[in-house]
């Protein structure tokens, strides 16, 4: 059983700037749901970051909750949590597949994504994997997005800003050559 094994936990990272993460988690089975939330939560306070919290009707739309948080707010990173327990349909196949899939892209792209989402055999293994007493994958998707903002900011750089700039910062065509209008 997995739940006897011995697994490598990395020391918590350590921020000198605040940090905001938004959880998004689709609470299908509300008290597997909660049970993650508690471990995400927790891990998220003992870094001394901050949380919100949203929830969405599936595992499906996670990716994109958290897609248009980044695009239309200022979060440094992400947790996702949710469970998917396999029925008997080939449903949960594609619900696992793409939410995962999504999650992915969305870290490939940059953010700093702790996947969360529960797929699973049975309700007794979601169980085990959601309690913060047990295996707290809550806690520990939130400390993936944690140590991956870190990451960001340790390699991150400053950048020159995109677009336009204000007309009253704009020198006159002549005075850009250094030559005189006159």
């Amino acid at each position: 059983m997995a739940g006897s094994e011995s697994h490598t936990v990395l020391p918590r990272p350590s921020f000198d700037k605040p940090v905001k993460v938004l959880i998004v988690v689709a609470p299908y089975y509300r008290d597997i749901a909660d049970k993650l939330l508690a471990g995400a939560k927790a891990e998220i306070a003992a870094a001394g970051a901050t949380g919100e919290v949203i929830e969405v009707p599936g595992a499906l739309e996670v990716p994109a909750a958290i897609a248009m948080a980044d695009r239309q707010s200022n979060f440094d990173g992400f947790v996702a949590l949710g469970c998917v327990i396999r029925g008997e349909t080939t449903h949960y196949e594609t619900v696992c597949n793409d939410s995962s899939r999504g999650l992915m892209l969305l870290g490939l792209q940059g953010l700093a994504v702790g996947n969360g989402i529960l797929t699973v055999e049975t309700r007794a293994q979601a169980e085990v994997r959601a309690d913060p007493g047990e295996q707290d994958k809550g806690g520990g998707a939130a400390a993936a997005a944690l140590h991956l903002i870190a990451l960001k900011r340790k390699w991150g750089r400053d950048r020159a800003p995109v677009g336009f700039r204000p007309a009253d910062e704009i020198r006159l065509a002549g005075d850009l050559d250094g030559g005189s209008t006159a």
